[in-house]
């Protein structure tokens, strides 16, 4: 993003607290709102959470930002080191200022949302577009109302694909992102029961994913999991252009036959029968995924064999069904971003499947979001968990104790661990001890049990 400041204050009708012809034709070369992070000549957006952004602005000036945001209502300590863009609402300005930039640069855009797969999916499509095309995507998790105009305002000004990912964790949050980037194409990768917590049933997330084409332009596509019976009924009352994905016969594109590998997976589709596809990820559950992505270079006409070609190369987000070599030579299975009982089902299904020399070790932790079914729904994990296929089992959170209780009749007490989550520090002191390098670890849960932590210190050299 570059705008002078004079632009950003007429785009979101904003007050300038010392309007000069030189501050006017300032040029901004960015937004941050972690004072940690800002770069000289960026703009500060001073958001309020746990702390007050406002309270931060000093470091923001000293790490060269060029100008602010600032509410109205802390107009009586404006700083005087920096432009001050006055306005209501700093949170409110950010997206409209996004709002703005992205009418500015007109890419088309592709918005992604689903309960599982929506990164993977999202980095499956910016591969494909990208030899073809000028392409930005959603980095790392920025998928919600403050990361997505983030996103947004990261676009360079030859951007001429926006593949943007959209989270959802309560009604109307994906209508207002829908609306705020007015999607080409809208994906939704699958229903499952991610935050049920909040929406009770899955018919009712499957009305808050539907959300997704709230935006969507009237020319645009919506593509979904065609073997999803809750989308196949809502789809039938939208009036767009369709496109179905899935295993069976009745989908657009659907997989004809796969081979699920440690390290990768190969499928063929029935639009190109004698084609071998292959993504560099285990799980017969990604094939899905890489048909919505197969699904959008349809659409803008790339071609099969670069379609194929980038499926084969391209590059998963950070700690999506990531393997890594730990410290004591043990192959680790990273896929601690996010957990929910289909997810971890999947994972472990694969996982058990995999070649090793020795044994198999499983880290779980709390699937959150879940309600007041959440303990049943982690002691359905089991269903997934084969004592004489992985070996040993170690669980931390409050919600994982159902399915200790579960597992306890069929694993040895040597070979089953149960954490609180305030133990996270023991549960890694104690996998670290047991860890032999022939070993294979898997690692899943909720973003809020930090297993991360834990996958950086099996990764940390010893000194």
């Amino acid at each position: 993003m570059k705008m002078t400041i004079g632009e950003i204050v007429k785009a979101i009708d904003a007050d300038l607290d010392n309007e000069t012809d030189d501050v006017l034709q300032t040029e901004v070369n960015g937004v941050c709102f972690d004072t940690r992070k800002i770069q000289p000549g960026q703009l500060f957006v001073p958001l309020k959470g746990a702390h007050d952004g406002h309270d931060f602005v000093d470091s923001a000036i000293k790490g060269g930002a060029a100008a602010t945001l600032w509410a109205s209502d802390h107009a009586d300590r404006l700083p005087l080191a920096i432009p001050a863009v006055v306005v209501a609402d700093p949170l409110a300005a950010f997206q409209e200022l996004s709002r703005y930039y992205l009418s500015k640069i007109n890419p088309r855009v592709i918005a992604v949302t689903g309960s599982n797969g929506k990164t993977t999916t999202k980095d499956m499509i910016a591969a494909i577009l990208g030899d073809e095309f000028h392409v930005t995507k959603t980095f790392d998790n920025f998928n919600n109302e403050i990361g997505v105009p983030y996103t947004i305002l990261q676009m360079e000004s030859n951007t001429e694909f926006l593949v943007v990912e959209n989270r959802m964790d309560r009604p109307g949050q994906l209508d207002f992102l829908s609306r705020l980037v007015q999607p080409d194409v809208a994906i939704i990768t699958m229903i499952g029961e991610a935050h049920i917590e909040f929406f009770g049933t899955r018919d009712k997330i499957a009305d808050a994913k539907m959300e997704i084409t709230h935006g969507l332009k009237e020319d645009g596509y919506f593509i979904y999991d065609g073997d999803e019976p809750l989308l196949t009924e809502r789809a039938k009352q939208v009036n767009f252009a369709q496109r179905t994905f899935g295993r069976k016969n009745t989908n657009d594109v659907y997989a004809t036959a796969t081979s699920d590998g440690q390290f990768e997976t190969r499928f063929t589709t029935n639009i190109w029968p004698d084609q071998s596809i292959t993504i560099p990820m285990m799980g017969d559950y990604n094939v899905n995924n890489a048909l919505a992505a197969i699904s959008v270079g349809r659409i803008y006409q790339i071609p099969q064999l670069e379609i194929v070609q980038k499926l084969a190369h391209f590059q998963v987000t950070k700690n999506r069904t990531e393997w890594l070599t730990g410290n004591r030579g043990e192959k680790i299975l990273s896929d601690v971003y996010n957990s929910n009982p289909t997810a971890a089902k999947e994972v472990l299904n694969a996982f058990s499947r995999t070649k090793t020399d020795g044994r198999r070790i499983a880290v779980l932790g709390d699937m959150l979001e879940l309600g007041e079914k959440s303990p049943e729904m982690h002691a359905s994990l089991k269903q997934a968990i084969d004592p004489t296929v992985i070996s040993v089992v170690y669980l931390i959170g409050e919600d994982m104790q159902a399915l200790y209780q579960q597992l306890k009749p069929v694993f040895a007490p040597e070979n089953l661990h149960y954490y609180h989550a305030d133990q996270l520090d023991q549960l890694t002191a104690d996998l670290q001890a047991d860890i032999q390098s022939t070993d294979e670890v898997m690692l899943k849960a909720s973003h809020g049990i930090h297993l991360e932590n834990v996958v950086k210190k099996m990764l940390a050299k010893s000194e």
